[in-house]
Parts: C-alpha cells; structure tokens; sequence
C-alpha cells in the first residue's frame, strides 16, 4: 500500500516538475488593481468535509455592511499556485476573476476550494454528487452571512464556469445568477468525443494538442497535490497535505473510462439536469477554443428554459472577451447583468440576447444560436477509402469531395453533421474536417469531427461554427483516420472503405448584417496561422460533388 502510494507521489511531483519547467519563469499571481480587505473561513459541508473560503471585501466597508456576493467555486485557486504558476507573494488567489471590476462595485467577492484542492479536506470527484454539493454548501453559505444580502451570482471560466453550472443544477438558495465562459457541460465530451480522446494543448510552451485525456485526471490529481504556503493556517496545512489513496485510484479509474454510457459519466451531464433552467444565466463559448470545445453547450443553451438569460457565441479560445476580442462593451454587459439579477439594480443588460461573433471578424446580434433560419443542405460525398495508419504519412491516408466554386455569399451557423458506412476494424477511427478553399488554393480549416468505425452507420457530428464563406470559394471535405494534433488514436494499420456518405451542412438562409461593433479577434489570427494550408490542385481533380447551397440573395 505505502509502495504504491509513493510510485503516484513520484508521478505526481514529476508532472510538477514538467510543468514548472515549462511555465515562464517571471510568472507570478496577478495582483489586483484595487485595494480591498481580505479573511478566511472554513464552511461545513453535509458529509463533513471541510471547504476553505477566502472573502474579499470592498476596502474601508464596515463588518455589518450587506453585500450582493459574486462566487467562484474552484479546484485551481491553491494560495501557493495558480495551475502551474507559482504565487510567490501569497495571499488569495484572484488570476482572471475580473475581481477588482466587482468589487469596484460594492460586491463582495468570494472564492470557495473544492473539496480535495486548496485549503479543502475530502476527496475530488470531477464534477460528481461531492462537488455538487460543495458548490450548493458555498453559495447558502455565502447568502447567509451577516455581510451578504443573500443574493449570490456565480462567476467563472473553464472548470470553475462548470461549477457554476453546478450551481443552476443544484439550485441553493440564494444563487441569484450565473455567468459561465467556456465552461465544461459534459465531462465525458470534453475529455472525449464517442470514446477517441482529445488531446490537449502543451501551453504555454504551444497550444497544439499534445496532451491525451486520459491524462486529464492526473494532471488533476497533481493540482489537488499542491501543498500548502509556511503562512497559511494549520488547518489548512493540514488539509492541503492530506489527499487520501483512495482518492487516487478511483479518480483514475473513472476519468480514464471511455465508455460515455457508464453511470459515471451520465451523473456528470449536466445537459438533462439544466433543462428548464430559469435562475438567469450569461453564457460564453468560443469556436476555436482548444480546451472545452464548441459541442455539446448548444444542447445546454438550447434546453433552457424561459427567463433573462444571455450568451456570447464567437472567435476566442479558452478565456472571456475581457480583452483580445475588439469588443469594448463585454465588461459593461458583463456588470450590468450581474447589477441587475444580484445587487437588484434598476439597469437594464445592454446588448442582444445572443451576441455573434463570426469568423470574417464581423459581429451580430441574434436571438437564437443556431438562428432560426438555418436549414440542415444534405450534400452527397464521394465514397472512398483510407487506412488507418495514425502518425506515419501515406498517400492512402485521405480521400476529399469539393464542391464548385460557390456562386454567391454563404454561410455555415451551426453543427454540421455525416453518417457515413464505414468498413474495416472496430478499433479504427473515421475523422471529418470541413474547410474554406479559397482561389488560391489555401484551404482553412471550419470544423471537425471522429467516430470510431463500427456497426451499420457511423454517425460523426462535428464541432459548431459561424462562418461566412465567400462567393468564389470552395467547400471542401476531407476523410481521414485521425487529426494527429486532435484526437489521441492507436493506428489498426488496416483499411477503411466507406460508402454511402451523406453531409448535412447547417446554412442561413437569409444574409446577416453586421450591427454591433467589434474586430478581428487575436483566435481569428491564431486559427488562420494554424490551420490553413495550401492544397494540391491534384485534390481537386475527380473530387466534385454537387451542393445545392441556399439561394441567400434576398434580405432577412
């Protein structure tokens, strides 16, 4: 037993060392640019397990002055690292929160540990009934302390926007709001995508995808490792030092299971458990996000239910529009819709329902995502057949269907989906990708999408986009085994045929005006830089296929 333990504590320290080793050497926490008071507390969760808390507060603000509270819930907020960033000033942790804007604004702003991270006792369970109750414990507790007004909104990007969603899940009382940016929805589909893992990126050395899912609950694991700063308090010494073997070995059980059925995963989704959510809830997602991918929080967005809610659907990755997307105005929609459901403001959220973000760097308002108008272009492509040979390059690795040069604008809004009949070994994979061909022959990549082969239809449902596609250009589509920077695969070295492979591509029907302001995004240049390239005019040759795309010549 103490064997094993040691080889994880070995592991562990080793990722640790990898990822120091590969984080810039001056990173420090960034410190907030306003003054504010500062305390801790430990919070009683039903089954005992003890939650550490740091409370910020508007600085000179009396004790017994009620606050609207704003909450992050969060396994990444230890006092002596941020991720894999070192703290070297300690104190609370407030990276990226945009803490200083609320507190700026009268809010008192909390951050609560999840259980098995932090100052916080117990064991991690990736999104499972423990942390659930964890983020419902922080956000009653917060609502009744003699500081708050018992108005609580819940902040956050990646994990800690999921536990805001957690938040919606659980529904404690108190929880007025919640704003979540990329967050995670599902964690099986973040971590896999119909049992082929994703791979994610080696920041901040590159965002290329390096890092297999299956790795994802180690490199957890690590974080729920770090210990403790000499100045925090014994208790939370003490539990940032204790994380029990049991821990371990079941967390890496579940989170390396590919099968999405298990009743793991299916706790987890919290795409069912949001259906009909009416607590207002302001929703952010990026189309080229390399981390938590533009799929299932459609399903989400679209099963709420009535109510003020809100979302930001455009070209950025893992972050929110705070800055990097040419938008002034997410900050004041951002305070405002915060004003108005948690401090009970009388202010209205400037901006549409849903604000749109397109690929040509233009921006839109929309009532619907995808718009109402889209109609589902069934799109024939050729047959053909590939072998599954991973990493090693063939020319038997891809066959292509192009369409003609279009004729008029159009424009992709939506999943795009293929069902396909794919011949050859249960352990090979079918990939799709979707690309904008210009004149010049420089195809970029719109989207993509992996199955594994196996049973009579294989059905491949691709990542979402908005994307205008100019007149002139060329829809193009490439099959293949895998996409070696995406999806982690073991090659069968076996041949793939596959037959009868019908495109359904997601396309307004009506041209769109670009009515609110915004510019090219720093993750329009990153995609362009990253993923267009030039294309042998041999492609093309035989590869056209029909498409009878929407005449969009008259107005919405």
């Amino acid at each position: 037993m103490v064997s094993e333990r040691t080889v994880l504590l070995r592991a562990l320290c080793g990722l640790l060392l990898l990822l120091a080793a590969a984080a810039p050497v001056t990173a420090t926490a960034e410190p907030l640019a306003v003054p504010f008071q500062w305390r801790q507390a430990f919070i009683d969760a039903p089954d005992g397990t003890r939650l550490h808390a740091d409370i910020l507060r508007p600085n000179g603000l009396a004790d017994d002055v009620r606050t609207p509270v704003v909450l992050t819930v969060s396994p990444y907020r230890a006092h002596l690292a941020y991720l894999s960033e070192p703290r070297l000033n300690g104190g609370p942790s407030t990276d990226n929160l945009q803490a200083d804007m609320f507190l700026r604004a009268g809010y008192t702003y909390v951050v609560v540990d999840l259980r098995g991270f932090g100052g916080s006792s117990g064991c991690p369970d990736f999104g499972g009934p423990g942390e659930r109750s964890d983020v419902a414990t922080a956000v009653e507790w917060a609502a009744s302390q003699p500081w708050s007004t018992g108005k609580v909104g819940m902040f956050g990007v990646s994990y800690e926007g999921w536990t805001g969603l957690m938040g919606l899940a659980t529904k404690p009382k108190g929880l007025a709001a919640v704003a979540a940016f990329e967050p995670v929805v599902d964690p099986y589909s973040y971590l896999y995508m119909q049992s082929v893992s994703w791979k994610f990126s080696g920041k901040p050395v590159t965002e290329t995808g390096v890092r297999p899912a299956d790795l994802a609950g180690l490199e957890h694991l690590l974080i729920a490792s770090t210990p403790a700063r000499p100045d925090d308090s014994p208790e939370y010494q003490s539990d940032a030092a204790r994380l029990p073997l049991e821990c371990y070995r079941q967390y890496l059980a579940d989170t390396t299971d590919h099968d999405g059925d298990s009743a793991f995963w299916r706790d987890r989704d919290l795409v069912p458990r949001l259906r009909g959510n009416t607590i207002p809830l302001f929703l952010g997602q990026g189309f080229v996000d390399y981390n938590t991918r533009p799929y299932r929080v459609f399903d989400l967005w679209n099963g709420l239910g009535p109510g003020e809610h809100k979302a930001w659907f455009g070209q950025w990755g893992h972050r929110t529009c705070h800055d990097k997307c040419g938008t002034p105005h997410f900050d004041t929609e951002l305070l405002a819709f915060f004003d108005r459901h948690v401090a009970g403001r009388d202010v209205q959220v400037p901006g549409p329902r849903i604000t749109v973000g397109q690929f040509d760097g233009r921006w839109r308002s929309e009532t619907a995502w995808p718009p109402a108008d889209v109609t589902r272009v069934p799109v024939r492509l050729r047959d053909g057949g590939y072998t599954d040979r991973g990493l090693l390059p063939g020319p038997d690795s891809e066959f292509w269907s192009v369409s003609e040069p279009l004729a008029q604008d159009q424009h992709l809004a939506g999943l795009p989906s293929v069902t396909l009949r794919a011949a050859g070994p249960a352990n090979a994979t079918v990939a799709v990708e979707l690309y904008d061909i210009a004149p010049n022959q420089q195809a970029t990549v719109i989207t993509r999408g992996i199955a594994p082969v196996g049973g009579e239809t294989t059905e491949v449902r691709l990542l979402a986009q908005d994307w205008p596609i100019q007149a002139g250009h060329r829809i193009g589509v490439r099959v293949t085994d895998v996409v070696d920077d995406v999806w982690s695969h073991s090659p069968s070295f076996a041949p793939v045929t596959v037959s009868e492979a019908r495109l359904e591509l997601p396309m307004l029907t009506a041209p769109r005006t670009a009515d609110l302001p915004g510019d090219v995004t720093e993750g329009i240049v990153k995609w362009r830089n990253e993923k267009t390239i030039p294309l042998d005019p041999a492609v093309l040759t035989d590869a056209t296929v029909p498409m009878d795309l929407p005449n969009r010549l008259a107005g919405r």
